[in-house]
């Protein structure tokens, strides 16, 4: 857990604090339109006297809400990904100053990696919440390990892909699985718990840079 522990004595770099004020505004405005769109059109669509039509707007709206709140990391961390070079070098320049100039991957590869991992976790979180419901102990648990992995996974590939090919990265992975999945599931867990999740996107990727880095 050292990766992590590195990552939140960051917390207050300016890097970080603007990647996470960008990020929260960038999600809620995604998600506040959403919710107003999804009662506007139950609205409409509801048959019958304008209350019933006003009361199933409400209703959709707060369960839009919910589901949101339960997609926000998702959407974090693929906003996230726009400032993963300015997140890595603020990490760099702090605990590895002596590293040569990044080379790595293609900017469009990069880019097109971040989106693909934003859009992995969505259904990865869906999935967990109906594991949730049905069984609610061991699916929580399930669901942890199944977005920790990818997140662990997603996030140190997006890293390693700073400084290397991508298929450089996946072998760098496949060396550090098990140093991976750990920080992976804790902010799969951190991103549970209202506010700090705000955290989860700035902070796994500065854990991954640790990872990255720590031992080579």
């Amino acid at each position: 857990m050292r990766p992590l522990a590195l990552a939140f004595t960051q917390l207050a770099d300016p890097v970080f604090q603007g990647v996470v004020l960008r990020a929260v505004l960038l999600s809620l405005l995604v998600f506040a339109g959403l919710f107003v769109g999804a009662v506007w059109a139950l609205g409409q669509w509801t048959p019958g006297p304008f209350w019933a039509g006003w009361v199933a707007g409400a209703v959709g709206g707060i369960l839009s809400g919910l589901l949101a709140l339960w997609l926000f990391v998702p959407a974090a961390i693929l906003i996230s990904t726009l400032y993963l070079e300015r997140i890595a070098a603020a990490v760099e320049r702090r605990f590895y100053p002596g590293l040569p100039r990044a080379a790595g991957a293609s900017i469009a590869q990069q880019g097109w990696d971040g989106v693909a991992l934003g859009l992995q976790l969505i259904p990865l979180q869906l999935l967990t919440l109906v594991l949730t419901i049905i069984v609610p102990g061991l699916g929580l648990i399930a669901g942890l390990l199944i977005t920790g992995w990818a997140i662990g996974r997603g996030l140190f590939v997006a890293v390693a892909m700073l400084r290397m090919t991508r298929p450089q990265a996946l072998l760098a992975y496949q060396s550090k699985r098990a140093a991976v999945l750990l920080p992976g599931v804790a902010l799969a867990a951190l991103g549970l718990v209202p506010f700090v999740n705000l955290l989860v996107p700035v902070i796994g990727i500065a854990a991954m840079v640790h990872v990255l880095q720590g031992r080579r």
